[in-house]
C-alpha cells in the first residue's frame, strides 16, 4: 500500500481518535472520521506491545492487515481516514483469521457495503 493511503502523522492520528467514531469487534477497533476532500482513504494501522511483545509478531500483523486493505481497496469509502488498532485477542491469528474479522469491522463501521462471499466460506 502506498505511503499516500497512510495516516502518517501524530496529528492526523490525534484527530482521528478525537473527532471519529468508533466501532469494535473481538479482533480489532476502529477510528473513522469523514473527510470529503479526499480523493482516496487513508488508514493508520496500530499493534501495540500487549498483541505482541516481539516486532517480528507485531509487523507480520501489521503485513496481513495492508494486505487485507490492498485487496478490499475498490470496495473502500474514497472520503474517509481511518485507524485500525489490533486487540491481543489476534496474536496467533493466521492471515484468514485476520481477513474475516477486519472485513467484519469493517463492514460494522460502514467503511465497506458488504463482506464478500469469499470471506463468509473460510
Amino acid at each position: 500500500m502506498r505511503k499516500s493511503y497512510r495516516v502518517k502523522t501524530e496529528n492526523d492520528f490525534q484527530r482521528v481518535f478525537k473527532s471519529g467514531n468508533s466501532v469494535a469487534n473481538r479482533a480489532f477497533v476502529i477510528y473513522k472520521i469523514a473527510k470529503p476532500e479526499n480523493t482516496h482513504f487513508r488508514v493508520g494501522i496500530s499493534v501495540g506491545k500487549k498483541v505482541g511483545h516481539t516486532a517480528v509478531v507485531r509487523n507480520r500483523l501489521k503485513r496481513y492487515i495492508r494486505a487485507v486493505l490492498t485487496e478490499n481497496k475498490p470496495a473502500i469509502d474514497t472520503q474517509i481516514d481511518f485507524l485500525v488498532i489490533a486487540r491481543p485477542f489476534v496474536r496467533n491469528f493466521r492471515m484468514a483469521e485476520v481477513r474475516k474479522n477486519l472485513l467484519h469491522a469493517l463492514f460494522l463501521a460502514n467503511i465497506i457495503e458488504e463482506i464478500p462471499e469469499k470471506v463468509e466460506e473460510d
